[in-house]
């Protein structure tokens, strides 16, 4: 009995030390903006999830396609049934690697790269990206704005509203990282 509660005691001891490595956020934020001469359009969520693993650098974020919330109601609506078609796609995914070397146990600002694969409607391309960290006191922000074309994801524009939506979006992403509770 007591080498079963050892092993057992061990198991969740290095468990808990492998959590300590993971840091999570539950509600980061995705945002994306299309601007042309006819109408700006901005999607915005708060209810991504994202885990980055402090040890590896190993970075996901993933965000509910139908989370998105628009100005107007019809562009929300033509953006999950035309679009993105989220019922068929329902997360856009980023996985990747931070590949310029942090150090997480030191509060200040610090820029680094981000490179991994984007996944949008069913579409995984490779993507690189700097990321603004601010590491203060063991929390953990991180910011980043990127662009990516449309047409790269094969997202369909019908030619009747073409002049409405740019053929690159800027996307932008943050989250404050919270260690990972067991």
């Amino acid at each position: 009995m007591k080498t079963t509660y050892f092993i057992l005691l061990i198991s969740f001891a290095g468990l808990s030390v492998r959590a300590q490595n993971i840091i999570v956020s539950k509600n980061a934020s995705v945002s994306f903006f299309s601007s042309t001469v006819v109408e700006d359009i901005e999607g915005k969520s708060s209810t991504a999830n994202s885990a980055l693993d402090l040890k590896t650098g190993k970075i996901i974020f993933k965000v509910m396609n139908t989370s998105f919330q628009f100005k107007k109601k019809l562009m929300q609506e033509h953006f999950n049934e035309n679009y993105m078609e989220s019922n068929t796609y329902p997360f856009s995914e980023f996985k990747g690697k931070i590949i310029d070397p942090a150090d997480f146990s030191k509060d200040g600002n610090y820029t680094v790269s981000v490179e991994g694969t984007l996944n949008i409607h069913g579409v995984i391309k490779t993507c690189q990206s700097k990321v603004n960290l601010v590491i203060d006191k063991g929390i953990i922000s991180a910011k980043s704005v990127f662009r990516i074309k449309i047409a790269d994801y094969n997202i369909k524009i019908p030619s009747i509203v073409f002049k409405n939506i740019a053929e690159s979006v800027e996307v932008r992403v943050s989250a404050i990282y919270q260690p990972k509770t067991i």
